[in-house]
This record gives structure tokens, sequence and C-alpha cells, in this order.
């Protein structure tokens, strides 16, 4: 017994030393905030601006619209990327959803792209069909047993 209790004590010694706590923050981690500006108005208008020391600039208002508790908000931030690069960033957010703009966001390939024939032809085949049965005209359905 004297044995097992000596082999605990080593084994909890030996594990202090494995265990390493994660070291502090450096102060150089911490970035200052210079700017924080919040007002928000009693009917529900609101409106938010926020400056850090490292670039981060940030921007937003907003009202209530109709009586469902609905925001419309516009804004726009800012920063540094990592590699350098200025990202700027312009927002409205409504009725339509959310619709950011800036030069980094991917662009969507242009509309109309070529429609393939195939798809065309079909769309030709419904409109044909859709104008005989307006006119009364029965077409047959497909897998329908016909009427010899």
């Amino acid at each position: 017994m004297k044995f097992f209790v000596f082999a605990l004590l080593v084994a909890v010694a030996c594990a202090d030393r494995l265990y390493e706590a994660p070291a502090a923050r450096a102060a150089s981690d911490e970035i200052a905030i210079l700017r924080d500006d919040r007002v928000i108005e009693d009917d529900g208008r609101y409106n938010f601006d926020a400056e850090t020391a490292n670039g981060i600039v940030f921007s937003e208002s907003g009202s209530p619209v109709g009586d469902e508790g609905a925001i419309n908000s516009a804004g726009s931030f800012s920063y540094t990327a990592p590699d350098g690069t200025e990202v700027h960033l312009q927002y409205v957010a409504d009725e339509n959803g959310f619709q950011p703009q800036g030069a980094h966001l991917p662009v969507a390939p242009e509309f109309p792209h070529p429609i393939p024939q195939f798809v065309l032809d079909q769309i030709a085949f419904a409109a044909e069909e859709d104008a005989r049965q307006a006119r009364g005209e029965v077409s047959r359905s497909y897998g329908a047993p016909q009427d010899d």
C-alpha cells in the first residue's frame, strides 16, 4: 500500500510538469477602440459608429418599418485583410434582404447566359400545347391510353 501511495505522488508530481498553462496574451494583442458612438432613439431608430487602432471602421444606421417589427438598416465596414488588401463593404438590409456591395465580392455571371437548344425547343413545345388547350383542342398526355 505504501508503494501505491508513493507511486501516486510521483505520478501527480510528474503530471504537473507535463501540463503547460496557456500563455498570457501579450499587451500588443489588444487593439485600442478609438471611437464607439451608439445612439438609440425611443422610436427604434439607431446609429452605431466604431473605429479601432488597427484600421477597422464600422458604421450602421437603421429605423423600424411597419407594424411587424422589421428594421431597415444600412451601413459599411472596412479593414485591411491579412494579405494587405483594403476591404470596404457597403450594405443595405431591408424588405429585399441583405444586399452587400464591395469590390472584393464575387460577381455572378452575366445573364442571360446561352440557353441550350433543347431547352428552347421544350419552351416552344409547351407554348404550343398551351395555345391548343386555350383553343379547346385536347392534346394527349404522355403515357395516357389512346382511344382507337
